[in-house]
Protein backbone atom coordinates (compact mmCIF):
# COMPACT_ATOMS: atom_id res chain seq x y z
CA UNK A 1 0.00 0.00 0.00
CA UNK A 2 3.06 2.32 0.89
CA UNK A 3 4.73 1.46 -2.16
CA UNK A 4 1.58 2.56 -4.09
CA UNK A 5 1.38 5.70 -2.47
CA UNK A 6 5.09 6.68 -3.31
CA UNK A 7 4.40 5.66 -6.70
CA UNK A 8 1.35 7.83 -7.16
CA UNK A 9 3.11 10.83 -5.22
CA UNK A 10 6.19 10.46 -7.92
CA UNK A 11 4.21 10.46 -10.76
CA UNK A 12 2.03 13.67 -9.66
CA UNK A 13 5.06 15.36 -9.12
CA UNK A 14 6.33 14.43 -12.80
CA UNK A 15 2.91 15.66 -14.31
CA UNK A 16 3.23 19.14 -12.27
CA UNK A 17 6.95 19.34 -13.55
CA UNK A 18 5.67 19.06 -17.26
CA UNK A 19 3.01 21.31 -16.44
CA UNK A 20 5.28 24.00 -15.36
CA UNK A 21 7.27 23.47 -18.61
CA UNK A 22 4.47 23.77 -20.88
CA UNK A 23 3.56 26.94 -18.85
CA UNK A 24 6.98 28.25 -19.78
CA UNK A 25 8.67 27.70 -15.85
CA UNK A 26 12.46 26.44 -16.08
CA UNK A 27 15.31 27.05 -17.56
CA UNK A 28 17.15 25.05 -21.21
CA UNK A 29 20.39 25.20 -21.72
CA UNK A 30 21.95 27.97 -23.47
CA UNK A 31 25.24 27.76 -26.23
CA UNK A 32 28.41 28.63 -24.26
CA UNK A 33 27.40 27.58 -21.04
CA UNK A 34 28.44 24.49 -18.71
CA UNK A 35 25.72 21.52 -19.91
CA UNK A 36 24.33 20.91 -16.26
CA UNK A 37 23.94 16.69 -15.03
CA UNK A 38 22.90 15.26 -12.20
CA UNK A 39 23.47 12.05 -11.76
CA UNK A 40 20.94 10.01 -9.99
CA UNK A 41 21.61 7.12 -7.29
CA UNK A 42 22.17 5.78 -3.82
CA UNK A 43 25.53 6.91 -2.75
CA UNK A 44 26.88 7.47 0.17
CA UNK A 45 26.23 4.09 2.06
CA UNK A 46 29.35 2.78 1.36
CA UNK A 47 27.89 0.55 -1.34
CA UNK A 48 31.26 -0.33 -2.87
CA UNK A 49 29.86 -1.30 -5.89
CA UNK A 50 27.56 1.84 -6.44
CA UNK A 51 30.31 4.32 -5.80
CA UNK A 52 32.77 2.64 -7.71
CA UNK A 53 30.22 2.75 -11.27
CA UNK A 54 29.25 6.31 -10.16
CA UNK A 55 32.75 7.10 -10.03
CA UNK A 56 33.77 5.75 -13.62
CA UNK A 57 30.96 6.99 -14.80
CA UNK A 58 31.71 10.36 -14.03
CA UNK A 59 35.26 10.13 -15.53
CA UNK A 60 33.40 8.87 -18.58
CA UNK A 61 31.50 11.75 -18.95
CA UNK A 62 34.24 14.22 -18.19
CA UNK A 63 36.30 12.23 -21.31
CA UNK A 64 33.35 11.78 -23.99
CA UNK A 65 31.84 15.30 -23.33
CA UNK A 66 35.19 17.62 -22.00
CA UNK A 67 35.82 18.45 -18.73
CA UNK A 68 35.61 22.23 -19.55
CA UNK A 69 32.30 21.87 -20.71
CA UNK A 70 30.26 19.84 -18.16
CA UNK A 71 29.17 20.95 -14.27
CA UNK A 72 28.42 17.57 -12.71
CA UNK A 73 26.40 16.40 -9.19
CA UNK A 74 25.79 13.74 -7.61
CA UNK A 75 23.43 12.70 -4.94
CA UNK A 76 24.62 11.21 -1.41
CA UNK A 77 22.99 10.02 1.95
CA UNK A 78 25.77 10.57 3.62
CA UNK A 79 28.41 13.11 2.77
CA UNK A 80 30.92 11.58 5.28
CA UNK A 81 30.85 8.17 3.41
CA UNK A 82 31.25 9.71 0.42
CA UNK A 83 34.08 12.15 1.12
CA UNK A 84 36.70 11.88 -1.22
CA UNK A 85 34.94 10.26 -4.15
CA UNK A 86 33.63 11.89 -7.46
CA UNK A 87 36.36 14.16 -8.39
CA UNK A 88 35.31 17.80 -8.57
CA UNK A 89 31.64 16.69 -9.03
CA UNK A 90 29.63 18.75 -6.52
CA UNK A 91 27.29 16.34 -3.83
CA UNK A 92 23.88 17.11 -2.90
CA UNK A 93 21.86 15.64 0.07
CA UNK A 94 19.50 12.66 -1.11
CA UNK A 95 16.96 12.68 1.56
CA UNK A 96 15.72 9.18 2.84
CA UNK A 97 11.81 10.60 1.86
CA UNK A 98 13.13 12.13 -1.74
CA UNK A 99 9.67 12.85 -4.06
CA UNK A 100 10.30 16.57 -3.08
CA UNK A 101 13.58 16.47 -3.34
CA UNK A 102 13.68 15.48 -7.26
CA UNK A 103 10.63 18.27 -7.31
CA UNK A 104 13.21 20.75 -7.05
CA UNK A 105 16.73 19.59 -7.74
CA UNK A 106 15.82 17.98 -11.27
CA UNK A 107 14.87 21.08 -13.09
CA UNK A 108 17.96 22.56 -11.89
CA UNK A 109 19.99 20.48 -13.77
CA UNK A 110 20.22 19.95 -17.69
CA UNK A 111 19.44 16.51 -17.81
CA UNK A 112 19.71 13.66 -15.32
CA UNK A 113 22.01 10.17 -15.98
CA UNK A 114 20.21 7.79 -13.92
CA UNK A 115 23.06 5.98 -12.37
CA UNK A 116 22.06 2.78 -9.94
CA UNK A 117 22.49 -0.36 -10.93
CA UNK A 118 19.20 -2.31 -10.31
CA UNK A 119 17.42 0.74 -11.99
CA UNK A 120 14.43 -0.96 -12.83
CA UNK A 121 13.13 -4.29 -10.76
CA UNK A 122 11.09 -4.83 -7.56
CA UNK A 123 13.88 -7.41 -6.36
CA UNK A 124 15.23 -4.87 -3.65
CA UNK A 125 12.58 -2.07 -3.13
CA UNK A 126 10.05 -0.39 -5.23
CA UNK A 127 11.28 2.95 -3.63
CA UNK A 128 14.33 2.64 -5.81
CA UNK A 129 12.70 2.29 -8.76
CA UNK A 130 10.20 5.34 -7.99
CA UNK A 131 13.45 7.31 -7.60
CA UNK A 132 14.91 6.31 -10.92
CA UNK A 133 11.62 6.64 -12.54
CA UNK A 134 11.00 10.12 -10.67
CA UNK A 135 14.54 11.14 -12.13
CA UNK A 136 14.42 10.55 -15.48
CA UNK A 137 10.61 11.01 -15.86
CA UNK A 138 10.95 15.09 -13.97
CA UNK A 139 13.81 15.64 -16.79
CA UNK A 140 12.36 13.78 -19.85
CA UNK A 141 9.01 15.90 -19.10
CA UNK A 142 11.00 19.35 -18.97
CA UNK A 143 12.49 18.19 -22.62
CA UNK A 144 15.74 17.76 -21.31
CA UNK A 145 18.87 14.62 -21.30
CA UNK A 146 16.82 11.79 -20.33
CA UNK A 147 19.56 8.69 -19.70
CA UNK A 148 19.45 5.74 -17.84
CA UNK A 149 23.31 4.40 -17.83
CA UNK A 150 24.80 0.92 -17.17
CA UNK A 151 20.90 -0.29 -16.02
CA UNK A 152 18.93 -3.66 -15.28
CA UNK A 153 15.71 -4.20 -15.67
CA UNK A 154 14.41 -7.51 -13.98
CA UNK A 155 10.34 -8.62 -12.57
CA UNK A 156 8.54 -5.40 -11.45
CA UNK A 157 5.41 -4.92 -9.39
CA UNK A 158 2.70 -3.94 -11.45
CA UNK A 159 2.25 -0.60 -10.03
CA UNK A 160 6.08 -0.03 -10.82
CA UNK A 161 6.27 -0.93 -14.18
CA UNK A 162 3.08 1.09 -15.74
CA UNK A 163 4.98 4.07 -13.98
CA UNK A 164 8.32 2.95 -15.58
CA UNK A 165 6.34 2.61 -19.26
CA UNK A 166 4.55 5.60 -18.82
CA UNK A 167 7.28 8.44 -17.79
CA UNK A 168 10.18 7.06 -19.58
CA UNK A 169 9.06 6.22 -22.74
CA UNK A 170 11.06 9.82 -23.94
CA UNK A 171 14.41 8.68 -21.93
CA UNK A 172 16.86 6.35 -23.29
CA UNK A 173 18.21 3.82 -21.19
CA UNK A 174 21.42 2.28 -21.81
CA UNK A 175 21.22 -1.55 -20.33
CA UNK A 176 24.12 -3.28 -18.97
CA UNK A 177 22.97 -6.40 -20.54
CA UNK A 178 20.82 -8.19 -23.50
CA UNK A 179 18.34 -9.77 -21.10
CA UNK A 180 17.65 -6.03 -19.37
CA UNK A 181 17.36 -4.12 -23.18
CA UNK A 182 15.12 -6.82 -24.18
CA UNK A 183 12.96 -6.36 -20.95
CA UNK A 184 12.73 -2.87 -21.80
CA UNK A 185 12.28 -2.79 -25.57
CA UNK A 186 8.97 -5.25 -24.81
CA UNK A 187 7.73 -1.98 -22.20
CA UNK A 188 8.27 0.56 -25.77
CA UNK A 189 11.10 1.95 -23.92
CA UNK A 190 14.25 3.12 -26.13
CA UNK A 191 17.20 1.27 -25.26
CA UNK A 192 20.64 0.38 -26.58
CA UNK A 193 22.64 -2.55 -25.24
CA UNK A 194 25.88 -1.40 -22.90
CA UNK A 195 27.55 -2.79 -19.75
CA UNK A 196 28.34 -1.88 -15.83
CA UNK A 197 30.47 1.41 -15.82
CA UNK A 198 33.12 -0.41 -13.01
CA UNK A 199 35.26 -2.19 -15.76
CA UNK A 200 37.67 1.17 -15.92
CA UNK A 201 38.07 1.49 -11.79
CA UNK A 202 41.95 2.33 -10.92
CA UNK A 203 42.12 1.30 -7.22
CA UNK A 204 45.02 1.67 -4.72
CA UNK A 205 47.93 -0.61 -5.89
CA UNK A 206 48.50 -4.01 -5.23
CA UNK A 207 51.17 -3.63 -2.33
CA UNK A 208 47.94 -1.74 -0.50
CA UNK A 209 45.85 -4.54 -0.69
CA UNK A 210 48.81 -7.17 -0.29
CA UNK A 211 49.94 -4.92 2.99
CA UNK A 212 46.13 -4.97 4.43
CA UNK A 213 45.97 -8.72 4.24
CA UNK A 214 49.16 -9.48 5.35
CA UNK A 215 48.26 -7.13 8.72
CA UNK A 216 44.98 -9.66 9.18
CA UNK A 217 47.47 -12.79 8.93
CA UNK A 218 48.17 -14.18 5.70
CA UNK A 219 51.69 -15.03 5.41
CA UNK A 220 52.39 -14.11 1.95
CA UNK A 221 52.39 -17.60 0.25
CA UNK A 222 49.36 -19.50 0.78
CA UNK A 223 46.39 -18.46 -1.65
CA UNK A 224 43.78 -16.11 -0.31
CA UNK A 225 40.62 -17.02 -0.87
CA UNK A 226 38.36 -13.94 -0.73
CA UNK A 227 34.31 -14.72 0.49
CA UNK A 228 31.72 -11.61 -0.05
CA UNK A 229 28.53 -13.13 1.59
CA UNK A 230 24.94 -10.89 1.75
CA UNK A 231 21.77 -11.41 2.89
CA UNK A 232 19.93 -12.45 -0.01
CA UNK A 233 16.57 -12.71 1.85
CA UNK A 234 15.62 -9.73 3.41
CA UNK A 235 14.75 -8.23 0.11
CA UNK A 236 12.61 -6.37 -0.96
CA UNK A 237 12.73 -3.38 1.54
CA UNK A 238 9.42 -1.91 1.69
CA UNK A 239 7.87 1.16 3.83
CA UNK A 240 5.91 1.24 6.56
CA UNK A 241 4.17 3.77 8.85
CA UNK A 242 2.69 1.02 10.88
CA UNK A 243 6.49 -0.40 11.72
CA UNK A 244 7.58 2.70 12.20
CA UNK A 245 5.33 4.02 14.22
CA UNK A 246 6.02 0.93 16.63
CA UNK A 247 9.47 1.14 16.30
CA UNK A 248 9.25 4.81 17.99
CA UNK A 249 7.15 4.04 20.76
CA UNK A 250 8.81 0.05 21.71
CA UNK A 251 11.55 -0.70 19.96
CA UNK A 252 9.77 -2.97 18.09
CA UNK A 253 11.45 -4.04 14.68
CA UNK A 254 15.31 -2.92 15.16
CA UNK A 255 16.30 -6.24 13.65
CA UNK A 256 14.57 -5.27 10.30
CA UNK A 257 14.68 -1.66 10.30
CA UNK A 258 16.79 -0.15 7.38
CA UNK A 259 16.22 3.33 7.67
CA UNK A 260 13.60 5.97 7.95
CA UNK A 261 10.68 4.28 7.36
CA UNK A 262 11.75 1.31 5.15
CA UNK A 263 12.11 -2.32 7.08
CA UNK A 264 13.81 -5.45 5.36
CA UNK A 265 11.81 -8.46 4.75
CA UNK A 266 11.38 -10.70 7.88
CA UNK A 267 10.61 -13.54 9.37
CA UNK A 268 10.79 -17.38 10.63
CA UNK A 269 11.51 -18.62 7.06
CA UNK A 270 13.98 -15.55 6.25
CA UNK A 271 16.04 -16.17 9.49
CA UNK A 272 15.89 -19.85 8.24
CA UNK A 273 17.02 -19.25 4.88
CA UNK A 274 19.67 -17.00 5.94
CA UNK A 275 20.94 -19.62 8.61
CA UNK A 276 21.37 -22.29 5.37
CA UNK A 277 22.77 -20.11 3.26
CA UNK A 278 25.24 -18.93 5.62
CA UNK A 279 26.21 -22.48 7.25
CA UNK A 280 26.92 -23.66 3.40
CA UNK A 281 28.94 -21.48 2.39
CA UNK A 282 30.77 -21.78 5.71
CA UNK A 283 31.31 -25.26 5.92
CA UNK A 284 32.30 -25.31 1.72
CA UNK A 285 35.07 -23.04 2.80
CA UNK A 286 35.80 -25.20 5.74
CA UNK A 287 35.96 -28.43 4.10
CA UNK A 288 38.36 -26.68 0.66
CA UNK A 289 40.85 -25.18 3.30
CA UNK A 290 41.48 -28.70 4.54
CA UNK A 291 42.12 -29.67 1.25
CA UNK A 292 44.52 -26.65 0.05
CA UNK A 293 46.60 -24.31 1.71
CA UNK A 294 43.90 -21.29 1.51
CA UNK A 295 43.58 -18.15 3.61
CA UNK A 296 40.20 -17.47 4.14
CA UNK A 297 38.89 -13.95 4.30
CA UNK A 298 35.76 -11.90 4.34
CA UNK A 299 34.99 -9.23 2.12
CA UNK A 300 31.80 -6.83 3.00
CA UNK A 301 31.62 -4.83 0.02
CA UNK A 302 28.87 -2.57 1.35
CA UNK A 303 28.48 -1.66 5.06
CA UNK A 304 25.22 -4.17 4.74
CA UNK A 305 26.98 -7.16 4.43
CA UNK A 306 29.31 -7.26 7.74
CA UNK A 307 27.09 -9.20 9.72
CA UNK A 308 26.68 -11.89 6.88
CA UNK A 309 30.34 -11.91 6.84
CA UNK A 310 30.96 -12.04 10.73
CA UNK A 311 28.27 -15.14 10.52
CA UNK A 312 30.52 -17.07 8.73
CA UNK A 313 33.74 -15.80 10.10
CA UNK A 314 32.77 -17.42 13.41
CA UNK A 315 32.16 -20.62 11.98
CA UNK A 316 35.46 -20.90 10.74
CA UNK A 317 36.94 -20.10 14.13
CA UNK A 318 37.55 -16.27 13.40
CA UNK A 319 39.14 -15.66 10.10
CA UNK A 320 39.74 -12.19 9.28
CA UNK A 321 36.75 -9.63 8.18
CA UNK A 322 37.37 -6.40 6.28
CA UNK A 323 34.91 -4.22 5.97
CA UNK A 324 33.77 -1.07 3.68
CA UNK A 325 32.69 0.14 6.88
CA UNK A 326 36.25 0.94 7.60
CA UNK A 327 38.12 0.76 4.09
CA UNK A 328 36.84 3.24 1.52
CA UNK A 329 36.62 1.89 -2.36
CA UNK A 330 40.09 2.26 -3.16
CA UNK A 331 41.60 0.35 -0.47
CA UNK A 332 38.61 -2.41 -0.38
CA UNK A 333 39.13 -2.95 -4.33
CA UNK A 334 43.03 -3.18 -4.01
CA UNK A 335 42.36 -6.03 -1.36
CA UNK A 336 39.57 -7.93 -3.76
CA UNK A 337 42.85 -7.91 -6.54
CA UNK A 338 45.23 -8.87 -4.19
CA UNK A 339 43.41 -12.33 -3.43
CA UNK A 340 43.68 -14.90 -5.85
CA UNK A 341 40.18 -16.95 -5.35
CA UNK A 342 36.87 -15.61 -4.60
CA UNK A 343 32.97 -16.45 -3.95
CA UNK A 344 30.83 -13.99 -4.22
CA UNK A 345 27.13 -13.13 -3.65
CA UNK A 346 27.95 -9.20 -4.77
CA UNK A 347 28.33 -8.71 -8.47
CA UNK A 348 30.37 -5.59 -7.71
CA UNK A 349 32.58 -7.67 -5.80
CA UNK A 350 32.88 -10.03 -8.80
CA UNK A 351 33.64 -7.40 -11.34
CA UNK A 352 36.07 -5.00 -9.60
CA UNK A 353 38.35 -8.30 -8.83
CA UNK A 354 38.26 -9.07 -12.28
CA UNK A 355 41.07 -6.73 -13.79
CA UNK A 356 43.27 -8.27 -11.51
CA UNK A 357 42.14 -11.81 -13.02
CA UNK A 358 41.41 -13.48 -9.75
CA UNK A 359 39.59 -16.60 -10.25
CA UNK A 360 35.93 -16.04 -9.22
CA UNK A 361 32.67 -17.66 -8.83
CA UNK A 362 29.09 -16.75 -7.94
CA UNK A 363 26.53 -17.34 -5.81
CA UNK A 364 23.39 -16.14 -6.92
CA UNK A 365 19.90 -14.45 -6.05
CA UNK A 366 19.24 -12.50 -8.89
CA UNK A 367 19.98 -12.66 -12.45
CA UNK A 368 23.20 -9.99 -12.61
CA UNK A 369 25.70 -12.28 -11.58
CA UNK A 370 24.04 -14.94 -13.78
CA UNK A 371 24.24 -12.68 -16.82
CA UNK A 372 27.70 -12.55 -16.00
CA UNK A 373 29.40 -15.54 -15.27
CA UNK A 374 27.21 -16.60 -18.84
CA UNK A 375 29.10 -13.66 -20.54
CA UNK A 376 32.45 -14.83 -19.41
CA UNK A 377 31.51 -18.96 -20.60
CA UNK A 378 31.65 -19.89 -16.88
CA UNK A 379 28.13 -21.29 -16.07
CA UNK A 380 29.57 -23.95 -14.33
CA UNK A 381 30.95 -21.60 -11.74
CA UNK A 382 27.39 -20.04 -10.96
CA UNK A 383 25.16 -21.16 -7.99
CA UNK A 384 22.01 -19.93 -6.70
CA UNK A 385 21.89 -19.07 -2.82
CA UNK A 386 19.01 -21.32 -1.93
CA UNK A 387 20.13 -23.86 -3.47
CA UNK A 388 19.43 -26.98 -1.08
CA UNK A 389 22.62 -28.61 -1.98
CA UNK A 390 24.50 -25.68 -1.73
CA UNK A 391 27.13 -26.91 0.74
CA UNK A 392 28.18 -29.91 -1.47
CA UNK A 393 28.14 -27.65 -5.02
CA UNK A 394 30.00 -25.10 -3.66
CA UNK A 395 33.02 -27.55 -2.12
CA UNK A 396 32.51 -28.75 -5.86
CA UNK A 397 32.75 -25.34 -7.55
CA UNK A 398 36.06 -24.54 -5.29
CA UNK A 399 37.89 -27.48 -6.46
CA UNK A 400 37.04 -26.41 -10.05
CA UNK A 401 38.30 -22.64 -9.26
CA UNK A 402 41.50 -24.00 -8.13
CA UNK A 403 41.99 -26.83 -10.61
CA UNK A 404 40.84 -24.57 -13.58
CA UNK A 405 42.46 -21.79 -12.02
CA UNK A 406 44.54 -20.31 -15.15
CA UNK A 407 42.09 -21.18 -17.78
CA UNK A 408 39.40 -19.33 -16.13
CA UNK A 409 41.66 -16.26 -15.43
CA UNK A 410 42.07 -16.53 -19.44
CA UNK A 411 38.59 -16.05 -19.51
CA UNK A 412 38.32 -13.48 -17.25
CA UNK A 413 40.94 -11.15 -18.78
CA UNK A 414 39.38 -11.71 -22.12
CA UNK A 415 35.41 -10.80 -20.60
CA UNK A 416 37.33 -7.22 -19.35
CA UNK A 417 38.11 -6.07 -22.82
CA UNK A 418 34.84 -7.11 -24.33
CA UNK A 419 33.07 -5.28 -21.36
CA UNK A 420 36.10 -2.36 -22.02
CA UNK A 421 35.01 -2.16 -25.59
CA UNK A 422 31.52 -2.21 -24.95
CA UNK A 423 31.71 0.34 -22.41
CA UNK A 424 33.24 2.79 -24.90
CA UNK A 425 30.81 2.36 -26.95
CA UNK A 426 28.38 3.77 -24.32
CA UNK A 427 30.01 6.41 -24.64
CA UNK A 428 29.55 7.00 -28.14
CA UNK A 429 25.76 6.88 -27.26
CA UNK A 430 25.85 9.39 -24.65
CA UNK A 431 27.57 11.89 -27.11
CA UNK A 432 24.99 11.28 -29.71
CA UNK A 433 21.72 11.83 -27.27
CA UNK A 434 23.11 15.06 -26.30
CA UNK A 435 23.92 16.02 -29.55
CA UNK A 436 20.15 14.75 -30.46
CA UNK A 437 18.86 16.62 -27.38
CA UNK A 438 21.44 19.71 -27.74
CA UNK A 439 22.87 20.43 -31.25
CA UNK A 440 24.54 23.35 -30.76
CA UNK A 441 26.73 21.64 -27.71
CA UNK A 442 30.38 21.17 -29.02
CA UNK A 443 31.09 17.87 -29.43
CA UNK A 444 34.47 16.38 -30.70
CA UNK A 445 35.17 16.41 -34.03
CA UNK A 446 37.01 13.62 -36.37
CA UNK A 447 37.49 9.79 -35.61
CA UNK A 448 38.70 8.55 -32.04
CA UNK A 449 39.67 5.34 -31.27
CA UNK A 450 37.66 3.27 -28.82
CA UNK A 451 39.51 4.00 -25.58
CA UNK A 452 39.50 7.55 -26.73
CA UNK A 453 35.54 6.80 -25.13
CA UNK A 454 36.79 5.34 -22.17
CA UNK A 455 38.56 7.49 -19.02
CA UNK A 456 42.41 7.00 -18.88
CA UNK A 457 43.22 3.34 -18.20
CA UNK A 458 45.67 2.19 -15.39
CA UNK A 459 48.65 0.07 -15.81
CA UNK A 460 46.58 -3.05 -15.01
CA UNK A 461 43.77 -2.74 -18.20
CA UNK A 462 46.33 -1.34 -20.56
CA UNK A 463 48.23 -4.65 -20.13
CA UNK A 464 45.20 -6.77 -20.59
CA UNK A 465 44.15 -4.31 -23.53
CA UNK A 466 47.40 -5.10 -25.20
CA UNK A 467 46.85 -9.07 -24.10
CA UNK A 468 43.30 -9.19 -25.57
CA UNK A 469 42.35 -7.07 -27.64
Amino acid sequence: MMDDVLVWWVSSLIEMAKLRWMLGAGSRWQPGTRLKLLFAGYNGTRNTGSDVRVEEMLRQVRQVLGEERVELTIMSQNFELSRGYFGDAAQVKLPDIFPPFLYREVPKHDGVVACEGSMFKSKFANALTAMMVGSLGIAAAQNKLSIGYGAEAGQMDRVVKRMTQRYCAQSMVITRNEESADLLRQMGIATEVGTDTAWTFEPHGREYGEKALRDVGWDGSASVLVVCPINPFWWPVKPSLGKAAARVATGAYKSSHYRSMYFHNAGANVDAAFDAYISAMANAVDHFRREKEVFPVMVATEMLDTHACRRIADKLGGVPVLSSRQHDMYELVSVLRACHLMVSSRYHGIVTSMPGLVASAGVTMDERIRNLMSERGHEHLLLQVDDPELEGKLLEVLRALDRERESVRDGIGRSVVRNLQTMARMGVYLEEQVQRRYPEFPVRQGVHSWEEYLPPLGAELEQLVTTYA
